[in-house]
């Protein structure tokens, strides 16, 4: 267990401040979009919130699970290095904890999430990581301002093109996830 500048890897709870969707009230598209959403989605509090809009929950999921599980390209780990700096760098308690999670259990260590706790503008144990950590913030903070000198040390870590936009794609979703968390709801046992 993490617990480091209001951060943590363990599980948190998310409460709306909005009403969920009561499963009982669903109708058809929506229990279809939950079921297509996320294994957990007819008990998430997210996810039911999310719910009220079916298809726009559909495109949502859709797009986040094609960049965090489609496969090749970028490892999955460092795709959730990725979405866990975003979350640090925008204050988003709730989702740093559950990609602190996923990223521990895909590297199978916790140096990194404790470095990204401390400070995400140094973290890393290698160039590799430190290189994604540096993007992910650049992405976060001033995207207008992103150009090639943002894109070369990850290159010079060894990431293809095709890495660098799946990397750019987790970054991107997160930066939305964030505030759209953070706006419709907050977690609860931190």
């Amino acid at each position: 267990m993490i617990r480091r500048n209001g951060f943590t890897d363990e599980t948190l709870e998310w409460r709306s401040w909005l009403g969920p969707l009561a499963l009982a009230e669903a109708t058809p598209l929506q229990l279809e979009v939950l079921d297509e959403s996320h294994a957990q989605s007819r008990t998430s509090p997210y996810y039911l919130t999310l719910a009220h809009q079916p298809l726009m929950l559909r495109h949502r999921s859709a797009a986040y699970n094609a960049i965090m599980y489609a496969p090749g390209g970028l490892p999955r780990a460092e795709r959730e290095l990725g979405a866990m700096v975003v979350s640090v760098t925008n204050g988003c308690v709730y989702c740093t904890s559950v990609h602190a999670q996923r990223f521990e259990q895909l590297a199978k260590r916790s140096d990194t999430v404790e470095q990204v706790f401390d400070d995400p503008r140094t973290a890393g144990i290698d160039e590799r990581e430190k290189a994604i950590a540096r993007f992910a913030i650049a992405v976060t903070e001033s995207p207008d301002s992103l150009g090639p000198d943002d894109v070369a040390p990850l290159h010079a870590v060894g990431m293809s093109d095709e890495d660098v936009v799946d990397l750019l794609h987790a970054v991107a979703i997160f930066g939305w996830a964030n505030r759209l968390m953070q706006n419709l709801g907050e977690p609860v046992g931190t």
